[in-house]
């Protein structure tokens, strides 16, 4: 013969108390990320929204108002020799404010996530030759796959500029895009040190080649 202990004091012992302000701090983090309904945020996307919401709040930051402006709609890893990457997609409707601050951003995110390249990039709808289907007469030119392509490179280097595009076609058909940027670029040598995490990135995006580099003299 036992006694059962009662239900209050039952769930007494099983509530564990979450520490002061971490489960609202984690509510709010979660803002800043905009899924399909339905879609739950991953780790690593709650870790990156998490890292955004420390920015706006933090009182010391000079760009804080811009930050409260802009969500993500989704991140992933990808490994790149010696390093990982940190490509961090935004819903495109906001990223006329990433691009306000892209490089403060971009350091204000590698600094928090050390040892990551962090990669910036606009999530843009493509349509394919059959977008009479969907209503439209005509295809605007910025939803065809050449464009978003181009978009997408332009995005990766950001705020680095490209001068120059040359495509080099192998023997065996097989086609590599040499893609020049701007010497004049203030942060040259950080820049220089994440080509090869552009053509991973891009290849990854796209599934083309692609090799950067600043123009020789």
């Amino acid at each position: 013969f036992w006694l059962k202990p009662s239900r209050r004091r039952f769930s007494r012992l099983a509530a564990r108390p979450s520490p002061p302000g971490a489960e609202s701090a984690m509510i709010n983090a979660r803002k800043k990320i905009l899924k399909e309904k339905g879609v739950a945020p991953t780790d690593l996307e709650e870790e990156v929204a998490k890292a955004l919401f420390d920015i706006e709040v933090t009182p010391s930051s000079d760009i804080k108002a811009d930050v409260r402006d802009i969500c993500i709609s989704g991140a992933q890893e990808l490994e790149v020799k010696n390093r990982i990457a940190l490509i961090i997609h935004f819903p495109y409707r906001v990223w006329k404010h990433v691009r306000k601050i892209h490089g403060r951003l971009l350091r204000e995110l590698e600094k928090k996530f050390s040892k990551k390249h962090v990669v910036f990039i606009a999530q843009r709808t493509m349509l394919d030759k059959n977008f009479k289907r969907k209503g439209l007469q005509v295809r605007p030119r910025s939803r065809t796959l050449t464009s978003v392509h181009e978009a997408i490179m332009e995005d990766v280097i950001a705020p680095a500029e490209i001068v120059g595009k040359r495509t080099r076609i192998g023997v065996d058909g097989s086609k590599v895009i040499k893609v020049f940027l701007d010497p004049k670029e203030k942060d040259k040598e950080n820049v220089e040190a994440k080509f090869a995490t552009f053509s991973a990135v891009y290849k990854k995006l796209t599934n083309k080649e692609a090799v950067f580099m600043f123009p020789t003299a």
